[in-house]
């Protein structure tokens, strides 16, 4: 019986690494056979700071995934963030070739090739193009051209671009830790893969996926995505603030933080007191939770109020009808979400990855979102077909480069 082709997942934040080893079903599913997981402080706001850091983390977490699916990992689809990721549209136009004028996926690719053809500075490179919508002799918002009789074909798309020294970087991480990569996937849109639904796209929805030091902003309108960001602002930094004004160590902060903050202060009783044990101090103090909750209520509002910037330089303030989505670690603070529905004036709820098997109690969280993603985007690029065997197996990288020529059509 021929051995399962696997994919794999490293998302590579600023607090943590996460690897993820998925098994690909004859049904085309996805089901997570190995996780690991290792503490990250190389990278500041998306970015490399410390190469050797980085490839310990990498190392230690991909060694960690393969002891648990028994298997050896050799290349991987790895996500990318941080606020050198910059976007913009751009459209391309080609004749339609061949007798007969019928629209063929050589036709929308060179369509595609077209839109690539923008002017962008030699210090940064074009990470995905992402086709939204195509043009038939003049007959605009087509999904699917191919079959279509035409002359011309124009395409509209999204283009993302990074720094070229940040990829550099996190490439080299990554080969030095003993893994080629597939492919470089920004991490908001992976991060879709695993929690966004198509009702969700088409109606239009802000994807928010708050990180450590980041949070990536990602605006779907129409079923594709209509704008990308990242804001350099995370959940570490609500803990700085606690430590900072509570006198207490990162590690006491981020655990009031977690089990005994809240976004919504006047949900919390004045008088009610919880015991913390400042630094230099031998014995606990009282403070109100209320207090607690004020603090992260001033940082919460001010990671909101870039949220909406970024939907309103998208131009969809008030063309959210699904509102906006909240993932990833920093998602997990109680209150945020309701939050974000009274600052913002529209729904938003708290999604966990959805669309894979296998260890689903482990990464079906959300700060698993993006490494979940990760896998979906793979399994549907079709990289994991021909060569691509159990435990790595020669990739040819075949499945990535088509990915990147098509820029995504089902993002």
């Amino acid at each position: 019986m021929p051995e399962q082709p696997l994919i794999v997942a490293i998302d590579i934040g600023t607090t943590k690494v996460c690897v993820l080893i998925g098994e690909i079903g004859r049904s085309g599913g996805v089901d997570v056979v190995g996780v690991g997981l290792a503490p990250s402080d190389g990278l500041r706001r998306g970015v490399v700071i410390d190469i050797d850091r980085t490839v310990q983390s990498v190392q230690a977490a991909t060694e960690a995934a393969e002891r648990l699916s028994g298997t050896k990992v050799k290349t991987a689809f790895v996500g990318i963030s941080g606020s050198h990721i910059g976007s913009q549209n751009s459209k391309g136009m080609v004749a339609v070739s061949g007798h007969k004028h019928d629209i063929s996926p050589e036709d929308t690719a060179r369509a595609i090739e077209a839109a690539r053809a923008v002017s962008i500075p030699n210090t940064r490179e074009i990470l995905h193009v992402l086709p939204r919508s195509y043009v038939v002799d003049g007959q605009q918002g087509v999904r699917d051209p191919i079959g279509m009789s035409a002359v011309r074909l124009e395409v509209e798309t999204h283009i993302v671009t990074a720094s070229t020294t940040s990829v550099q970087n996190l490439t080299k991480c990554v080969q030095r830790a003993g893994i080629e990569i597939e492919e470089l996937v920004l991490a908001p849109l992976a991060a879709a893969e695993a929690v966004l639904t198509e009702e969700d796209r088409e109606l239009g929805v802000a994807l928010v996926d708050i990180g450590g030091d980041t949070t990536d902003v990602a605006i779907f309108q129409e079923g594709t995505i209509a704008h990308a960001t990242t804001i350099p602002m995370g959940a570490r930094s609500v803990t700085s603030d606690l430590g900072l004004l509570l006198r207490v160590s990162p590690e006491v902060a981020e655990n009031i933080k977690l089990r005994q903050g809240t976004a919504l202060p006047l949900e919390i009783d004045p008088d009610e007191v919880i015991q913390i044990t400042s630094i230099g101090e031998e014995g606990p103090r009282p403070v109100t939770r209320r207090h607690v909750a004020q603090i992260i209520e001033a940082r919460s509002t001010e990671l909101l109020d870039h949220v909406a910037r970024a939907i309103d330089a998208a131009g969809a303030t008030n063309r959210l009808q699904a509102g906006l989505v909240l993932t990833g670690g920093g998602a997990l603070l109680h209150g945020l979400a309701r939050a974000a529905r009274d600052q913002l004036g529209v729904a938003a709820r708290v999604v966990s990855p959805t669309g894979v098997g296998g260890l689903v109690d482990t990464v079906s969280t959300p700060p698993y979102a993006t490494a979940s993603g990760l896998l979906l985007w793979g399994a549907r690029s079709g990289a994991a077909e021909g060569d691509r065997r159990s435990g790595g197996g020669a990739f040819d990288g075949l499945g990535g480069r088509l990915r990147k020529l098509f820029g995504g059509l089902n993002p």
